[in-house]
């Protein structure tokens, strides 16, 4: 069987499932409890004004003026893009995922030998569709269903986990953790989060004894080879009770190595720098095999499974200016097919992607947000083409969740 009949075959087996959304149940929570807060009566005008809005939320009823159509529900467009945008000002979105926040990165000097290589958010503000600049957090996960973000504090590792309405910009609850978090990721249905927890901020920086860019000055670096991380908490969004699993195996990593969830929710993971590049726990954090459809995935391509689970993200093809990335079996890790893209991202569905790409002949410093499909040579430019190298100006990280 050549490529092309294999993702023939993989389109028309997506196009016979039946896979039911997920439920979202935290954010179901937390609209409950707001509507809860709201008078119930509708109006004539209340109803013509959501008809008029286009692409922003407005309220939808009278009174507390809280429960408002977020702007990723009013714009259901297939493909919504700003290729002259970066970093982006207005909403990003393709298929079923969206671009919910990004971030820089700024070195903060604490003192003459140690800084923090501290994130600055722009969070998707649902009301306009614009990204906002916030300096409250220090980490940002957010939601599937796009309503609520897990939010960190500055101060790392942090004691609470805060639940950040996206429609509001108020924390709705907050929910404290027994151990110092400083990464949070929702699992796919929005119940569970797994918190990564250390015994020092992982994104410190320490001052070198050498000058290795040859600018005079000694070099800002990590503890390289070494790491402060403890375990992890599985915490339940909706009750906010959480059990926490220590972890003693701090060697292959690097200074952060979050945890996250395997595609069933049932197992997290984390990276290694050495092969077999992954190691699963159960939620008790004991060690487990790795699935057997995750036994190729590498942690560094975020993309990982389609949501069908039967194509792979793989990483690129080809050397540093390549333009072209491998999508795989996930279960013999074989190369079904080749596509456009330096870095895959995000699944968009269950045949296309969001990834980097690079201008031709430049490199992987100047790149843009690029929806790109399997089997097909097309695509759709997203946001504009970052520059520099990390830390200089204009260099964004993305943030995307379901939409």
């Amino acid at each position: 069987m050549n490529v092309e009949e294999l993702v023939g075959d993989a389109f028309r087996e997506q196009a016979a499932d039946s896979v039911p959304a997920p439920p979202y149940f935290a954010d179901r929570v937390l609209a409950v409890r707001r509507r809860r807060r709201t008078r119930r009566f509708a109006s004539v005008a209340a109803a013509t004004a959501a008809v008029v809005a286009v692409a922003v939320g407005v309220p939808l009823l009278g009174g507390g003026g809280d429960d408002v159509r977020p702007a990723s529900e009013m714009n259901k467009s297939d493909i919504i893009a700003h290729p002259d945008q970066t970093p982006p000002r207005d909403l990003i979105a393709a298929g079923d995922t969206a671009l919910a926040a990004y971030y820089t990165r700024d070195r903060v000097e604490k003192s003459a030998k140690v800084a923090v290589n501290e994130r600055s958010y722009h969070l998707l503000d649902q009301k306009t569709g614009k990204y906002v600049k916030t300096t409250e957090w220090s980490y940002i996960s957010v939601a599937p269903g796009m309503r609520t973000a897990a939010v960190l504090e500055k101060e790392l590792p942090a004691k609470r986990i805060g639940l950040l309405d996206l429609l509001t910009g108020t924390i709705e609850r907050w929910i404290p953790v027994d151990h110092g978090v400083a990464g949070v990721e929702f699992s796919s249905d929005g119940r569970k989060l797994v918190a990564t927890t250390y015994a020092k901020n992982p994104d410190l920086l320490y001052k070198a004894n050498y000058d290795g860019d040859g600018d005079g000055k000694n070099d800002w670096t990590t503890n390289f080879g070494e790491s402060d991380r403890t375990g992890f908490a599985i915490v339940d969004v909706d009750s906010g009770k959480s059990s926490w699993s220590e972890v003693t195996d701090t060697q292959d990593l690097n200074t952060r190595q979050d945890f996250g969830f395997s595609q069933d929710d049932q197992l997290v993971y984390s990276g290694l720098t050495t092969t077999p590049n992954n190691q699963y726990y159960d939620l008790k954090g004991n060690k487990v095999a790795t699935p057997a459809n995750e036994k190729y995935l590498n942690w560094f391509v975020e993309a990982r499974l389609s949501p069908n689970g039967k194509l792979a993200a793989g990483d690129f093809a080809g050397g540093r200016k390549t333009t072209a990335s491998e999508i795989n079996d996930p279960y013999t890790g074989k190369r079904i097919a080749k596509v456009h893209g330096q870095q895959l991202l995000a699944w968009a569905d269950n045949k296309r992607l969001i990834a980097w790409d690079i201008a031709p002949g430049t490199n992987e410093f100047h790149n843009q947000l690029m929806l790109i499909t399997v089997g097909s040579d097309k695509v759709v430019p997203l946001s504009g083409f970052r520059k520099g190298d990390d830390g200089a100006d204009g260099r964004w990280s993305p943030v995307f969740a379901k939409r």
